[in-house]
């Protein structure tokens, strides 16, 4: 698949999981960070059957809480704390800081253009989900930026490491270890649901099935082929796609304001793929542990 479609498509269904956790889902964001990263841990070792190499582990354990343990738990924790809006734009600057990082962890100088596109961007997603008033909570504020910084960092490593075999196992491995820190943090701080109906175990499912593991590995599969250059701004697109689905589903009016906001995102996301192409070299697809 060509990586700037991957890259769209994890993005693109990223965006739908705030939906479904407010109509689907328990409140309870541990658990549910919990669930959505072992479960589609297991879902993809079940299809793949792969362990990774020993002198891999200690890799995999880094990857793994930087893409999925710190990144889902940081999002909630950010979630619960600030207004959607003022999390999705302090998370938008995820983009500048993978484009930023790569320097001092790739060599890659990044070209003034990239980083004028994703500011661009960012302001754009500003527009679509920023609402005056909004609260600002520290810690919220602290979160955000933790989990956009973390998420940076982990498809920089992952794109500097390589992967062991399968890109499958890859993503299984790494979801797994978050699943693993995610559910002892959960059972710390005791939150767990009292009961699970039928319409939360069928939002698990979709959220661990789709908006996870097949998510994760076309992430990763972006990431892999095209390098984190490519994939960087199309992380623009999941809170636009969560305001898109806000539209559709519960019927919220755009203004103009709002509108506008789109439109600096889709440009800024066609312009980044004209400049700094090479800013990057691709990732070898066996590396050695």
């Amino acid at each position: 698949m060509n990586p700037k479609h991957a890259a769209a498509g994890a993005t693109i269904l990223w965006g739908f999981t705030y939906v479904l956790t407010s109509t689907m889902l328990p409140p309870n964001p541990m658990f549910i960070a919990a669930m959505r990263a072992l479960g589609g841990g297991l879902l993809l070792l079940l299809l793949v059957r792969d362990l990774p190499p020993a002198g891999w582990w200690g890799r995999l354990i880094v990857l793994g809480t930087l893409n999925s343990g710190f990144f889902f738990g940081l999002l909630f924790i950010a979630a619960l704390r600030l207004p959607g809006g003022v999390a999705a734009t302090f998370q938008a600057l995820g983009p500048l800081f993978m484009v930023l990082l790569a320097w001092p962890l790739l060599g890659a100088i990044p070209a003034t253009r990239k980083v004028g596109a994703v500011l661009v961007g960012a302001v754009g997603v500003s527009l679509v989900v920023l609402r005056g008033g909004a609260a600002i909570d520290l810690v919220g504020v602290l979160a955000a930026l933790g989990s956009a910084l973390s998420v940076a960092l982990g498809a920089l490593l992952s794109h500097k490491w390589g992967r062991p075999r399968s890109l499958l196992g890859f993503t299984a491995w790494q979801l797994i270890v978050a699943g693993v820190e995610l559910s002892a943090v959960a059972l710390l701080v005791g939150d767990l649901p009292a009961t699970l109906n039928g319409t939360n175990l069928l939002g698990l499912l979709i959220l661990a099935l789709f908006l996870t593991a097949l998510a994760f590995v076309l992430w990763f599969q972006s990431i892999e082929a095209g390098g984190p250059a490519a994939a960087a701004p199309f992380l623009l697109l999941t809170p636009v796609t969560a305001f898109v689905v806000d539209i559709i589903f519960r019927g919220l009016v755009p203004g103009a304001v709002q509108l506008a906001g789109v439109a600096l995102v889709i440009g800024s996301l066609l312009y980044s793929q004209h400049v700094d192409r090479k800013a990057f070299r691709p990732a070898h697809h066996h590396a050695k542990p």
